[in-house]
């Protein structure tokens, strides 16, 4: 069976959405800094039990202040994946503030929040209480490097595997 799934990469500009992707479907990792403009978007297949899944990634561009987040690029997107620098503190902030506004968009679907960057873990402005806090809210907080990998591959496999049971239980519910 082949279920094809959208999700959405979301955060602020410079990030790593784009590596985390480019890691994730590619297995590469590039120091030179890419923009997204507008949508970039990848596929890839993975197995979740029984189920060939085919995610249609969608790397939308860096979020500033919440202005160019344009509701018509996250509709239909099956669940997310929100993207912080663990480096700079800002990106929090606003990773939080979008999540928000995600969810009123689509509602309660499945996201991992990221705090990417664990590579540079020495740098980072966030300490293990954010994590804690958010935890606490419900949300599934997760380190990530796109640069040596970790973390990546387990993030969007857990993703992917969150969106079909989401979708047994919403078939289930019918």
């Amino acid at each position: 069976m082949l279920i094809q799934k959208k999700i959405c990469v979301i955060g602020e500009f410079g990030v790593g959405k784009t590596s985390l992707i480019s890691r994730y479907v590619d297995s590469i990792f590039s120091e030179k800094y890419h923009t997204t403009v507008g949508v970039k978007i990848d596929k890839k297949q993975c197995h979740v039990g029984d189920a060939l899944v085919n995610l249609v990634i969608w790397d939308l561009a860096g979020e500033s202040h919440l202005r160019t987040l344009k509701p018509a690029q996250v509709r239909g997107a099956s669940g997310f994946l929100l993207v912080a620098d663990g480096t700079r503190a800002d990106t929090i902030d606003i990773a939080i503030a979008l999540q928000r506004k995600v969810t009123e968009i689509l509602g309660p679907v499945p996201f991992i929040f990221a705090v990417n960057k664990q590579d540079l873990v020495e740098q980072w402005c966030a300490g293990p209480e954010v994590a804690d806090t958010l935890r606490e809210r419900g949300w599934d907080v997760r380190y990530s490097s796109a640069k040596t990998g970790a973390g990546v591959e387990e993030m969007f496999l857990d993703l992917a595997s969150r969106l079909i049971d989401s979708e047994g239980a919403t078939n289930a519910e019918s």
